[in-house]
């Protein structure tokens, strides 16, 4: 009985002591990684920084943010997965914000990279976005319950009056009724972006390689790819102000202020930015930096910190509670 008396309190303090050690051990942990965070953030001295770092610290804390939000909506989409046709178009007009974010933060990271890098990241972009319009349009005909393919026109809508605007009306007559044909029309209106996008943008790259890319030449795909936009947009605000009724309950001028939105800040302000370049309003003070550089990164800069205004309004815009709400009328 002795015998089993010493073991058993030997147990129990050895028991006891592997506790406190465990617990010592913990704390222990907890102050290595609390000071190695400390010692990271002493690291991180921005009076010590220079203007290139401090700018790629800026925009990343800007690309994060805008990768965070679009992760929550993306994820609350898929936790609720109701109307895949919707929410798939949904999903990749969402994921344009944190596509643009990251592809501008690559090309401040390569600051320095050719004329034919940035080229492509610029066409990756504007590739996606013409995706994005054509999904926009395709989760509208959703909402409305409209197939061109299949002929599904409601004969409420049907008749309805749509009345251009100029310059359309030099193509086009002034006012036109609503019919199958006056709908298949808006839709190559729009999707005839998606197929000038991609394109041109092969055609320039292609010309870059070639050393045969001229100012004019730039300027031309420009003029180009801004009518084929404008056609694009101008076909949605069309088939807005047929179905303002019947879209009213979904919401959609938000949804479609957020596509326009960085359409038009990342077209027009790359435009703005190469007439002030042609007009030596931004200027290269550095041999060994070119002007262009400077253009590009300043367009790189105010992309990586409108995305996340874009990432943060998608959470109002593309709310997951439509579906949330379909779920519980179903278990109804």
């Amino acid at each position: 009985m002795l015998g089993l008396s010493l073991s058993s309190l030997f147990e129990a303090n050895f028991g006891m002591l592997h506790s406190i050690d465990l617990e010592e051990i913990s704390v222990l942990r907890c102050r290595f990684r609390l000071r190695g965070k400390m010692d990271i953030w002493n690291k991180v001295d921005i009076t010590t920084m220079d203007r290139r770092q401090i700018t790629l610290l800026g925009t990343g804390s800007c690309v994060v943010l805008t990768v965070l939000f679009t992760v929550k909506l993306l994820m609350q989409h898929l936790s609720q997965w109701k109307n895949p046709k919707e929410q798939t178009a949904i999903l990749i007009i969402i994921s344009m914000a944190p596509l643009y974010a990251i592809v501008s933060f690559v090309g401040l990271v390569d600051f320095l990279g050719s004329k034919t890098f940035f080229l492509t990241l610029e066409s990756i972009k504007e590739c996606y976005e013409a995706l994005v319009l054509a999904k926009f349009l395709a989760l509208m005909y959703s909402y409305l319950n409209i197939s061109i393919s299949k002929n599904i026109v409601p004969d409420e809508v049907k008749g309805r009056e749509i009345h251009h605007s100029f310059p359309m009306t030099l193509f086009t007559p002034h006012t036109v009724r609503l019919d199958h044909n006056t709908l298949k029309l808006l839709k190559y209106w729009t999707w005839q972006f998606v197929v000038i996008r991609p394109v041109c943008s092969i055609l320039m790259i292609a010309l870059q390689l070639l050393h045969i890319y001229p100012s004019w030449v730039s300027w031309t795909f420009t003029m180009i790819l801004n009518v084929s936009v404008s056609l694009a947009l101008y076909s949605l605000v069309a088939f807005f102000h047929v179905f303002t009724k019947e879209l009213a309950p979904h919401k959609p001028l938000s949804k479609f202020l957020c596509i326009k939105g960085v359409v038009f800040f990342c077209f027009w302000q790359g435009i703005v930015l190469s007439m002030m370049v042609s007009m030596g309003i931004i200027k290269s003070h550095h041999i060994w930096l070119d002007v262009e550089h400077i253009q590009e990164a300043y367009q790189n800069i105010l992309v990586c910190v409108e995305m996340v205004l874009f990432a943060f309004i998608q959470q109002y815009a593309y709310p997951v509670a439509p579906y949330i709400a379909t779920k519980e009328k179903k278990n109804k």
